[in-house]
């Protein structure tokens, strides 16, 4: 019933409508490819040299913004998925499903970059320590969310169960993020954000440089999502489309 109700913006647009759909899709990738080209010459040609950890910090750059957006994608899914509960519209579970799998893409590379910032800094490509324990645990969370849609032959079934993980989940998510206020770990305290009980010691360029490659990643989400959410309409209007197929070669055999 959800699914009929819910239309695709290809159903319920006009030509004129479709085409600025398409060109508002193409500015946002384009936007996005942009502003990360530009993000890579500040990252690597720009920006200063750190110090102490050399040119393995300019990781940073890439590391913080994927984690930070990563966070985003996982508050989209609890967002998304209190609303599918409460309404059971599939609109809110396209919108979280497709968070989901952005948020799954953004943490593996936080997984990625992680210890390749920490091996030539701490000497060790991973510790079990609280904050990568329970980035890890993040991930499995959400590689389980996506699992749990893929392998259940009932739609409607999984979307219920993946909501209400989807909910639950997110609680990993604050205690990622403050893990190293509330417990010793090996990585310094927070520094900058919210709940920040350091200085940074960033200086004005590194400043502008994490804060532009925050501004393409955000970008680069939003293309994402676009995309995901796309697809998602399409893949229900051509299930819906075989639906009504069967219903109409039904009636023609009964007739």
């Amino acid at each position: 019933m959800a699914s009929k109700k819910n239309s695709s913006l290809v159903k319920r647009a006009g030509p004129t409508a479709i085409s600025h759909l398409w060109l508002f899709q193409l500015v946002l990738l384009l936007a996005a490819g942009g502003l990360m080209l530009v993000n890579m010459y500040l990252i690597f040609m720009w920006s200063p040299t750190e110090a102490v950890m050399g040119h393995v910090q300019r990781i940073f750059y890439l590391h913080v913004p994927l984690a930070w957006l990563s966070f985003l994608a996982f508050f989209v899914v609890f967002v998304g998925s209190v609303l599918y509960l409460w309404k059971r519209n599939s609109i809110w579970d396209m919108l979280a499903s497709s968070a989901a799998e952005v948020g799954v893409v953004f943490t593996t590379l936080v997984l990625i970059t992680g210890p390749i910032w920490a091996k030539p800094v701490w000497g060790i490509w991973w510790t079990w320590d609280v904050r990568l324990t329970t980035t890890l645990v993040l991930w499995l969370i959400y590689v389980g969310y996506l699992m749990l849609r893929a392998y259940s032959d009932n739609r409607s079934q999984a979307a219920t169960y993946s909501a209400v993980l989807g909910v639950v989940g997110f609680i990993d998510v604050p205690i990622v993020y403050y893990a190293v206020n509330w417990w010793e770990t090996q990585h310094q305290r927070l520094v900058i954000g919210a709940g920040t009980l350091e200085t940074s010691g960033l200086n004005e360029n590194m400043r502008i440089t994490l804060y532009f490659s925050l501004l393409a990643f955000i970008f680069l989400f939003s293309y994402l999502m676009w995309e995901r959410m796309t697809m998602k309409r399409i893949e229900e209007d051509l299930r819906d489309a075989k639906y009504s197929a069967r219903l109409t070669n039904l009636s023609d055999v009964r007739g």
